[in-house]
Formats: structure tokens, C-alpha cells, sequence
């Protein structure tokens, strides 16, 4: 049974932990440094990317971008908002994994995992699947990206492979 001590001893240790977190986390490299809220602001950044994308919204889509903001090889506000214009509102909804954010120098840099799914059908389909990494910077007007690149996945082997 846990005595008195041990019980305060492991509180403390837990609410520290719980503040530490909660108020001062920040991750390091030696190129930069990221606050719990930069990640926030990340991830909320990535959230709103895929939200316009699926609601058929290029305005809100190339906010998420810096104004010569790059997406292969599409670069620039107006050529952005037209390449989702001609796309058109989707069928298909995005689902996201496994986001990683590294700080760097310059902001930071985010990869990711992509499935396009097709959720009238049923059971749900997979359409494809990517892996983007992307180059963020912190503005005036919050996170975006500057530059956001599909690209093969490399850690998938075939099965011929394995």
C-alpha cells in the first residue's frame, strides 16, 4: 500500500509534469526553437488546409500559404487560388496522421501522412494515399506554408520487399 509520502511524492511529480507541459514546453534544435503555442498554431495552420480544400474554399486554402507560398511547383497567391478554383469543391474528405514538426532556423519544417478517402461509399474507400513535407514561417498573419511537397514515400517497401 502507498504511504502518505509516496502518494505527495507522486503528486507533485505528476503536476509538475502537467505544468511543465501545460506552460512551458518548448522543443529545441540547434536551428530553433518552437513554443507549445507554435504548435498549436501548426497544427491548427494544417487543419484549416485541409478543411478549405474539402469545402471548396481556394481563398481559405491559399491562406495558408505565405503570399509566394510554393505547392509543387505551383507558386504565388493567384496561381494558387486558381489551381483550386479549377479543382473545385471535393467529394472526398483528407485525413491526416502521423505530423511530425521539426523547428528550424528559418520556422520549421512538418511531414505528414495523407489519405483521401470517399465517404459515400460504403464501406468507406481509400482513394490514395501521400506523404507531404512542407517548409513553414511564422508571419504577420501566423503560421503558413512556404512550401508544400507530395513526394514518394520511401519508408513503404512492396511486399516482395519485406
Amino acid at each position: 500500500m502507498l504511504t502518505r509520502k509516496t502518494l505527495s511524492a507522486l503528486l507533485v511529480l505528476v503536476t509538475s509534469g502537467w505544468i511543465y507541459t501545460a506552460y512551458g514546453i518548448g522543443a529545441t534544435s540547434a536551428a530553433g526553437k518552437l513554443t507549445t503555442q507554435d504548435y498549436i498554431d501548426i497544427e491548427q495552420n494544417y487543419a484549416k488546409y485541409y478543411h478549405t480544400i474539402d469545402a471548396g474554399d481556394p481563398e481559405g486554402w491559399a491562406d495558408t500559404f505565405t503570399d509566394d507560398g510554393n505547392f509543387n511547383g505551383t507558386i504565388g497567391r493567384a496561381a494558387l487560388m486558381e489551381s483550386r478554383r479549377r479543382a473545385g469543391p471535393s467529394k472526398t474528405r483528407h485525413v491526416v496522421s502521423n505530423l511530425v514538426i521539426t523547428p528550424t532556423a528559418e520556422g520549421a519544417n512538418g511531414s505528414l501522412y495523407v489519405f483521401i478517402v470517399d465517404p459515400q461509399e460504403v464501406p468507406v474507400k481509400i482513394n490514395s494515399y501521400s506523404r507531404y513535407d512542407d517548409t513553414l514561417v511564422k508571419t504577420s498573419k501566423g503560421w503558413r506554408f512556404k512550401t508544400k511537397m507530395r513526394s514518394s514515400d520511401t519508408t513503404i517497401r512492396s511486399r516482395t520487399q519485406q
